[in-house]
């Protein structure tokens, strides 16, 4: 019983311009072709930092995107530091891939998740996800506390941004604020002024009065 050819994806980075992924192009192909894999589609990354993410890495976007619609079975890299030096973004690529059924090999590492002994690298780094994310929950919640007890005593705080505050969530104006921005324009007073005066952005005092002008 005869059976079906795996299509195999390369996925080749550089980080700079004087290199290039032909190298890895040549390892790669080799390997597909001992074990009888089809390779059927080329990415490429040149002149990117390993360290970026994938929103700056065009063809790790691309194979990823792929990679959710089957158009291959195995993702092959030269080696780990290929997909990325990022720890959480190398999880999120290694995790996206075992999401979505697609297997990886890297040559360098050894590793092939096509074989039983290889697919315990998916458990590993799925283990690692969700302790990064939890350290990540922790961190926010303990960074909150202290802001939440100041609200809770009716206190105002400093956000990141330098911005004094006295509650969580999307800043907005504060109501006694806009009520005197609406004061100051009412007197004539000037939009520039009026920001001044009560501690508002220009934007959203000319917006009041447009809001104003046009009976709202």
């Amino acid at each position: 019983m005869s059976t079906k050819t795996k299509r195999a994806a390369l996925y080749t980075r550089v980080s700079t311009d004087r290199q290039t992924v032909e190298n890895q192009i040549s390892e790669l192909r080799q390997v597909a072709e001992r074990r009888g894999w089809e390779v059927v589609e080329i990415y490429r990354d040149a002149g990117i930092s390993g360290a970026k993410g994938r929103d700056q890495r065009p063809g790790l976007d691309a194979m990823l995107n792929d990679a959710g619609r089957r158009r291959f079975d195995v993702v092959m890299a030269w080696a780990i530091d290929r997909l990325g030096r990022s720890l959480i973004d190398l999880l999120g690529t290694i995790q996206h891939l075992e999401a979505v059924g697609v297997d990886l090999y890297l040559e360098q590492q050894h590793l092939d998740t096509t074989t039983p002994a290889g697919k315990l690298l998916f458990q590993i780094t799925g283990a690692f996800g969700e302790f990064e994310r939890s350290m990540i929950r922790q961190r926010v919640k303990a960074g909150l506390a202290p802001i939440k007890a100041k609200i809770a005593r009716g206190e105002k705080f400093t956000s990141k941004a330098g911005i004094v505050r006295r509650n969580l969530g999307r800043p907005g104006a504060e109501p006694d604020k806009m009520e005197r921005a609406r004061q100051e324009l009412a007197r004539g007073t000037g939009i520039g002024k009026t920001a001044r005066l009560v501690g508002l952005g220009t934007g959203t005092v000319h917006r009041l009065k447009r809001e104003m002008a046009l009976g709202g």
